[in-house]
């Protein structure tokens, strides 16, 4: 049994905190994980300005926090198939594609999304 399933209710927020701050931490020093929260960092006064509605400024946002999610998840794939073992192996090799997608397609989406936003603020006006 892990020391964290003896907890139960509110006594488990404490330690799952610790927990999230130390995943971001590791995220942290991942290069891509990294380049990617600066961009969305450096993107979010911008949802501000193309968003016409709360709406729209909250999915502008929320493609930017999509991505960083995939990316930890794509991030936690690598490491789990990693700690198996680093020979070649056919279906670890098909997992960390498939990360790879996901987090391709996120990126793919936030793209679309900021493109269209940007082209509808510049031809249509605020």
């Amino acid at each position: 049994m892990r020391p964290n399933d003896k907890l139960r209710g509110w006594s488990r927020v404490w330690p799952a905190f610790v927990n999230t701050m130390a995943g971001l931490k590791a995220a942290w020093a991942e290069p891509a994980f990294h380049m990617e929260a600066w961009l969305a960092v450096l993107m979010c006064p911008f949802a501000f300005v193309l968003g016409k509605t709360w709406l729209e400024t909250g999915f502008l946002l929320g493609t930017l926090v999509l991505v960083l999610i995939v990316e930890l998840l794509n991030t936690g794939i690598e490491s789990a198939i990693d700690r198996m073992g680093y020979e070649w192996n056919a279906l670890s090799k098909r997992a960390k594609d498939l990360g790879s997608a996901a987090v391709f397609l996120s990126l793919a989406l936030c793209g679309a999304v900021w493109v269209f936003a940007g082209l509808a603020y510049l031809l249509v006006g605020t």
